[in-house]
């Protein structure tokens, strides 16, 4: 499907590879302006680099979302650079050991809500601020099959992740009325770099959620960003606080 966001502005967290890279780049070649942030300064700028020598409007953003100074840079930097903003997906994120729960350390806990849940607040909070003062918007939070069902092994993560359909509902109850659409994206396991990372490092624990996804096979980032464009366009107007689920069928059994 093609999308005309020709002087739109979007936000893209995590945006240096996999999910976030795919959109960035839909998004660009949908017409916008992006603005590419990353904990990887790196890897974002040249993501960047690659947009703009196709002749999009493109900037880099090195973030950390679990700081709330730079997040709110970020966004400053967003509306410095092209005026306003439009849209946005809060994708940054990680994953943390895979480990019984009667196990798992306390730093791998915090650090999975500090970044899939805490992060996606202070995203949600300065994009909310600019948005509110235009009166119009469209933001969607990255969650996972995980904010949906139960995954043994990974507590942390399911727990971070849950959290964050709970703040995409409560957050969308708020600002409907204003002109802004919250929605949340919940993706099965897709083919990028940090699942690549969890296969390596769990080969066999990897194996089995895959041969359990019905379709029998991952996603493509390129899939995950197509829903998410949708959700900011305007043939999803009545789409508010909803959860949309690309994951192969994963959830449906």
């Amino acid at each position: 499907m093609h999308y005309n966001f020709n002087e739109k502005v979007a936000l893209i967290t995590g945006a240096g590879s996999g999910i976030g890279l795919a959109t960035a780049i839909a998004f660009a070649e949908a017409g916008a302006s992006v603005a590419l942030a990353d904990l990887n300064k790196n890897s974002v700028q040249t993501a960047a680099n690659k947009i703009k020598a196709s002749g999009h409007k493109a900037i880099a953003i090195g973030c950390d979302v679990t700081k709330e100074a730079e997040v709110a840079s970020m966004v400053e930097q967003t509306v410095s650079a092209f005026g306003k903003l439009d849209f946005a997906y809060n994708n940054a994120g990680l994953h943390v050991a895979v480990v019984e729960t009667a196990d798992a350390l306390s730093e791998d806990f915090d650090k999975a809500i500090a970044v899939n849940l805490k992060g996606i607040w202070y995203c949600m909070k300065y994009e909310l601020q600019q948005m509110r003062k235009q009166g119009s918007g469209a933001i969607v939070n990255c969650s996972s099959q995980s904010g949906l069902v139960g995954t043994a092994n990974l507590g942390a993560y399911t727990a971070a992740k849950h959290g964050v359909v709970g703040l995409t509902k409560a957050s969308a109850l708020e600002y409907a009325h204003r002109g802004i659409r919250i929605n949340c994206i919940c993706p099965g396991t897709t083919e990028t770099p940090m699942v690549s990372k969890a296969v390596a490092d769990r080969p066999e624990h990897m194996d089995a959620i895959i041969s359990a996804i019905p379709l029998g096979r991952m996603g493509k980032a390129e899939e995950i960003a197509s829903a998410v464009l949708w959700l900011c366009s305007d043939g999803a107007g009545f789409m508010i606080g909803q959860t949309v689920t690309p994951d192969g069928g994963y959830t449906v059994k």
